[in-house]
């Protein structure tokens, strides 16, 4: 097995909130790993490593985890973060088997720039698709170049890369392009037309 994304993990073996913030003080991710009927583990993995990966992989990073010297491949199925300090409280993680496929959603990257007066608006963030787990794209790229308005992507409509498929409902809305609507006027310009208007007003008056 490659020792790409090689993350140490420990077996826990005391939990509840306390034993959760005892691990994160140590510098470490209070996980679970579970699938392919086996009994879930509880783990603790070293925090900054982890986030690395997280980085550079994206959520669905695919890890070799060495626990206590067993090497095991998992996907990364959720990760919670503290809403202001942004840590990583807990993750899920995904026994996953070579070749298997598994799935999953997927970042979409709208890139382009569509036709004068038009307006790009992006109804989905994420794509669920189903590809070789260790095949899955980090994300989907819609490319929007010189798309005129009343142009719409479903989710069915996107070329996916080969070998994935699409998971999600194939009707679904993920980009919409529109006619842009009229600019509002700033207060200053509005306050000129105010002005403007009162001026002529008052010239037609002395007429």
């Amino acid at each position: 097995m490659s020792d790409a994304n090689l993350l140490e993990a420990a077996v826990r073996t005391e939990f509840g909130k306390g034993a959760a913030r005892r691990t994160r003080r140590d510098g470490n991710v209070p996980a679970v790993l579970y699938g392919h009927n086996e009994e879930p583990q509880h783990l603790a993995v070293n925090a900054q490593a982890f986030a690395a990966i997280l980085r550079e992989h994206g959520t669905n990073a695919i890890l070799n985890l060495d626990i206590a010297g067993k090497k095991q491949l998992a996907m990364t199925k959720s990760v919670v973060v503290h809403p202001i300090r942004r840590y990583i409280e807990h993750a899920d993680l995904l026994i996953i088997r070579r070749g298997e496929r598994v799935t999953a959603d997927v970042t979409v990257t709208v890139v382009g720039d569509a036709a004068p007066g038009t307006l790009v608006t992006q109804e989905a963030t994420v794509l669920s698709i189903e590809a070789e787990a260790m095949k899955l794209p980090e994300s989907i790229e819609i490319s929007v170049e010189g798309v005129e308005a009343g142009t719409q992507f479903t989710a069915g409509g996107i070329d996916l890369p080969k070998g994935v498929t699409l998971a999600g409902d194939p009707e679904a809305l993920v980009v919409n392009v529109i006619t842009a609507p009229a600019a509002e006027p700033t207060a200053a310009e509005a306050a000129e037309a105010a002005e403007a208007a009162e001026s002529e007003a008052a010239a037609e008056a002395a007429e």
